[in-house]
């Protein structure tokens, strides 16, 4: 018998150790059962057997742990009456068996044994926890840059999304029935006598209006026909081909439609000029300051454009305090707006005692929602949802050639990519982390939220929605957009970590397309959270002077809402007592109320004006508002 097996071994060409694991069933028979067995077996067992047979063969010198000199010691030999050597040949059996299942539950228990992606995701979710819980500072920079929508050198360029397809071919379809119907209405005409054409006009017109009434719609709207609009596809490509004359201007085939599609549309060289003459010389800049005990984020804005011929700054100082419930930020990039829609209520820098001006929310919202919980929910919902993302999300990617990495002295670096799908997966999870966050906080404080209070009730409700839902079916309504929308989104995110596993920086890259516009905006984002470039920048004094320990103190922004409210109020308050004077005839008719002709001066607003009115600037200054003012 050990015979048989050494000749069986020696025919197996250095894969008989997965060979013989996958026989091992039928290596328990006899010998003589081969034949039996290769008698009976069919054309598709030999096809299954082939099949089965490549498979083993392909992974053969990927097998590991287990040798191929020790496989018939793990075969029990039941020929063998000698106990001893069964039981030596079952326990033998018995190890590989367990070593076996250990592989197994190795493959695929990731906690215990994780893989590539598995240790990345597991560094950056602790890099990301560390960093939030820890006081940081931050500088960014975005870019910007515009590239065609689709490559010039690829397999569909030349070609129009689905989307823009249907659109030009409905409204190709469209106007041939538009011009077919005028054609046919001017032969018509031409047999006819004038009259029978005015009586059928209106015929016509009648129908036609009772049809759109009727449908509510365009007339052919609800009547598509997939074949028709297939051939009025074929025709439409068919026009486009015609070559037109050099004296005659290219006529769309598609009329308006066709028109404001090819308006919207970019070409090669209006990204070109984009680029050169504008994203070139644009860039956003920030620095921020974050401060997690006191739940506070001190940031400055600053959108530039700085060319050869032309510079200018936006700069906006922003500070949240979730502690205080307060916003503070510096109007004067507004101020300009807020002047055009109500110059009477804005103040000019001169008149401003501080350059900030702080909001705080109304009690009413702070006693139902309490900013502090709220902050707390978001931060936490966010880290849990992306430790609920798939590892095949995170990849460790090589850095040795990456010269942000070298900037920033990075030992090693994560990626993160997040498309339409894991972005709205995200989003689906953060609304229900969110929710159930708000929900533990209304439980633990039940005589603050009675029945019927107003967060409770939304919050049932938002539970009751998420019920019906799963995080991923929001990735798949994004992709469903993204598939026969027009737009297109995507980021890709690079985490660079120092050898303690600390943040160091982060790259993403946030590209945003459209076949309609024919053109792909893509944002590069860089952030370094190091004190030097923090330091060394040009905002950070601004943002010193305006939320520092010297910056001045804010202006109250609630006090200021409430004065020009109480202007307003104390303003209406003087017209509506206007209509409680009253005048007799000799007033109403005065001689100053007539012009050189004896009529009446009309004031222009529905009203007599005599001399009695002026008392409406007495009533005026009597609740405080300036004289010129009343007018209004």
């Amino acid at each position: 018998m050990s015979s048989t097996h050494s000749n069986h071994r020696s025919r197996q060409s250095g894969c008989r150790s997965q060979l013989h694991e996958v026989t091992a069933p039928a290596a328990i028979y006899h010998k003589n059962k081969h034949r039996n067995l290769s008698r009976t077996l069919t054309a598709t067992g030999y096809a299954l057997l082939l099949g089965g047979t490549s498979l083993v063969l392909m992974g053969c010198q990927t097998s590991a742990g287990v040798s191929s000199g020790a496989v018939s010691d793990a075969l029990i030999d039941f020929e063998v009456a000698d106990s001893a050597v069964n039981q030596a040949q079952g326990r033998v059996f018995t190890d590989r068996l367990q070593a076996s299942s250990a592989r197994y539950e190795q493959l695929f228990d990731q906690q215990s044994y994780p893989n590539t992606e598995t240790q990345a995701k597991t560094r950056l979710l602790a890099a990301i926890r560390q960093h939030l819980a820890s006081e940081h500072v931050a500088v960014a920079q975005a870019n910007y840059h515009m590239a065609p929508f689709i490559d010039p050198d690829s397999i569909d360029a030349g070609a129009s999304s689905l989307l823009r397809t249907i659109i030009e071919t409905y409204a190709y379809q469209e106007e041939q029935a538009i011009d077919d119907e005028a054609a046919d209405d001017n032969s018509e005409f031409a047999d006819r006598s004038f009259a029978d054409d005015a009586d059928e006009a209106f015929a016509d017109d009648d129908e036609y209006s009772a049809n759109t009434k009727d449908d509510g719609l365009i007339p052919g709207v609800q009547d598509v026909k997939p074949k028709a609009l297939l051939k009025s596809y074929e025709a439409m490509q068919a026009a486009k081909q015609q070559p037109v004359a050099s004296d005659d201007k290219p006529m769309p085939t598609t009329g308006v439609i066709g028109q404001m599609l090819a308006m919207l549309h970019r070409t090669p060289e209006q990204i070109a000029a984009t680029n050169a003459y504008q994203y070139q010389h644009l860039t956003f800049n920030s620095v921020s300051q974050f401060r997690p005990k006191q739940r506070q984020l001190r940031s400055v804005y600053s959108y530039d454009y700085v060319s050869p011929t032309l510079s200018s700054s936006m700069q906006i100082p922003l500070a949240l305090d979730f502690n205080d419930s307060r916003i503070t930020v510096d109007p004067s990039a507004i101020m300009p707006i807020v002047a055009l829609a109500s110059p009477e209520n804005t103040p000019l820098p001169q008149e401003m005692a501080s350059h900030t001006v702080s909001f705080g929310l109304p009690k009413g919202i702070t006693e139902q929602l309490p900013p502090t919980v709220l902050y707390d929910a978001a931060l936490a919902a966010i880290q849990k949802s992306m430790a609920e993302l798939a590892p095949e999300y995170f990849s460790a990617v090589d850095i040795r050639n990456d010269a942000f990495a070298k900037e920033v002295g990075a030992s090693h670096a994560v990626k993160l990519y997040i498309g339409s799908k894991q972005g709205g997966e995200l989003v689906g999870k953060i609304l229900k982390y969110m929710t159930q966050s708000l929900q533990e906080h209304v439980d633990a404080n039940p005589s603050q939220y009675p029945d019927g209070a107003m967060l409770k009730a939304a919050l049932a409700k938002a539970q009751l929605y998420h019920k019906g839902y799963q995080s991923a079916d929001v990735g798949a309504l994004l992709q469903l957009i993204e598939a026969i929308g027009p737009i297109s989104f995507n980021q890709t995110n690079y985490y660079y970590l120092d050898r303690a596993n600390q943040l160091l920086a982060k790259q993403q890259r946030l590209n945003v397309g459209s076949d309609l516009m024919g053109a792909t905006t893509s944002v590069l984002n860089q952030v370094r959270y190091d004190k030097a470039s923090f330091n060394d920048h040009a905002l950070t004094p601004l943002l010193a002077e305006s939320f520092g320990a010297n910056a001045k103190p804010a202006i109250d922004g609630n006090a200021w809402l409430a004065k020009i409210r109480q202007q307003k109020d104390r303003l209406q308050s003087a017209r509506y007592a206007r209509y409680d004077y009253e005048y007799d005839d000799e007033d109403r008719y005065d001689v100053d109320n007539t012009d050189e002709e004896g009529g009446v001066y009309d004031s222009g607003n529905g009203e007599d004006w005599n001399d009695n009115d002026e008392a409406l600037y007495d009533d005026a200054a009597k609740y405080g508002i300036d004289s010129k003012l009343a007018d209004q």
